[in-house]
């Protein structure tokens, strides 16, 4: 049992911090994607049922110079009652004052505010301690739900919860789930263990990888940075996406995975493109013959059939970024592969772990998010988790 599942809010100001930087409409403002606030549901739910009342902060979008209308929170205000079964949400047009402490005095049990958007104060990116101060102040209980501001030594995340003495300072459901998860692949998998790893660039994913050579016994490489890798080895790879400054960087990679007894797994055909465009002429070619003026923009039949084997025979497994340009639907079908085979694994009892904006998107793309053990929200935190890094959201409540 957690600490958050064992806590009893009866009577209790819960202050949370939750992660609502959710993509908005231009024109209309209107919300176009909730699945952060869906994800604070629950964490929100126990506290009400306890008895507890609950005041709600989190970020909105890269305002530059103090306030602007298009990140107000108040955007928020009607869908999280609707997400709330009809909830009441009171919302105060700051997040430190007056008004914001009087609606937080006189709130009852039951109730939930909402606070404008922290980021309109310099201060909570600064992690300044009087601000964060300011805000603690507002509740009894400090929750951090926000695992994807986490790796952010912000006012709210990192700062504040040294202003709650230890047995009222926790994680949410959203941020136990993730930290749990993480660390279930870290520090305790199962093996075989395989890493899938895509997306553009190596030099994204180099902390990851040598961090994964310490764990993994298998290292699936996609994506456009898998050029890079074959150029590495002197194969041809016409002009397809490679960086030139990380040829030796790759080299070293696979040399430390060889001598570790790590298997690393490179795309053996890819579907290559004369242009980058939906209505490009396409074809299949070895990875390490692709000719001039063309492109590889997916990994081919081949590369996802060996690919799905060795998933298949994983007992953990964790997919970070894609294995072409999925979004066209010509170059979806390797990463649709990889879904695929992740999900049969699932269903056969392997532990997967999906983390990173676009494998997330895939997996929501192609309907496999009930499908998989665990889609992590986190983004950068979850990247920065995996390259071992202490997060500082995590570290606070923990101190």
């Amino acid at each position: 049992m957690s600490q958050f599942s064992q806590h009893n809010f009866s009577g209790q100001k819960a202050l949370i911090r939750v992660d609502f930087n959710v993509p908005l409409d231009k024109a209309t403002q209107a919300i176009t994607d909730d699945t952060r606030m869906k994800a604070a549901i629950p964490t929100i739910q126990k506290i009400l049922k306890d008895g507890g009342s609950v005041i709600l902060m989190s970020h909105l979008g890269r305002p530059k110079e103090g306030p602007e209308e298009k990140y107000s929170l108040k955007h928020l205000v009607k869908h999280l009652s609707e997400l709330l079964g009809g909830t009441t949400v009171l919302f105060a047009n700051d997040c430190i004052g007056e008004q914001a402490y009087l609606t937080a005095d006189m709130m009852k049990p039951g109730e939930v505010l909402l606070l404008e958007n922290l980021r309109f104060y310099k201060e909570e990116e600064k992690g300044d301690a009087s601000f964060a101060e300011k805000l603690s102040k507002l509740g009894d209980v400090y929750v951090n739900d926000a695992f994807g501001t986490a790796h952010r030594a912000h006012a709210s995340t990192a700062v504040i919860a040294q202003f709650f003495p230890k047995e009222k300072r926790m994680f949410g459901f959203v941020m136990e789930g993730e930290v749990n998860s993480a660390e279930k692949v870290l520090h305790a998998a199962e093996k075989p263990f395989t890493a899938i790893i895509g997306g553009a660039k190596v030099s994204d994913k180099i902390l990851i990888i040598e961090n994964l050579l310490e764990r993994a016994t298998d290292i699936i490489i996609g994506g456009g940075m898998a050029y890079t890798f074959m150029k590495a080895q002197g194969g041809k790879i016409g002009k397809s996406l490679c960086e030139d400054d990380r040829l030796q960087t790759a080299s070293d990679l696979l040399e430390n995975a060889k001598a570790k007894g790590v298997n690393i797994h490179l795309p053996a055909d890819s579907v290559i493109a004369d242009n980058f465009a939906a209505d490009a002429n396409t074809q299949t070619a070895a990875s390490n013959e692709i000719p001039d003026g063309w492109m590889g923009l997916d990994v081919g039949p081949e590369a996802a059939k060996a690919f799905a084997e060795v998933i298949l025979r994983s007992k953990t497994i964790l997919w970070n970024g894609p294995m072409g340009v999925f979004e066209m639907e010509k170059f979806q079908k390797g990463t649709k592969a990889i879904a695929d085979a992740v999900a049969e694994a699932t269903e056969k009892g392997a532990f997967s772990l999906v983390g990173g904006g676009d494998s997330v998107a895939a997996v929501n793309q192609f309907g496999y998010t009930e499908k998989v053990s665990y889609v992590s929200t986190g983004g950068g935190a979850m990247l920065e988790y995996f390259e071992g890094k202490e997060l500082p959201g995590i570290a606070a409540v923990k101190a």
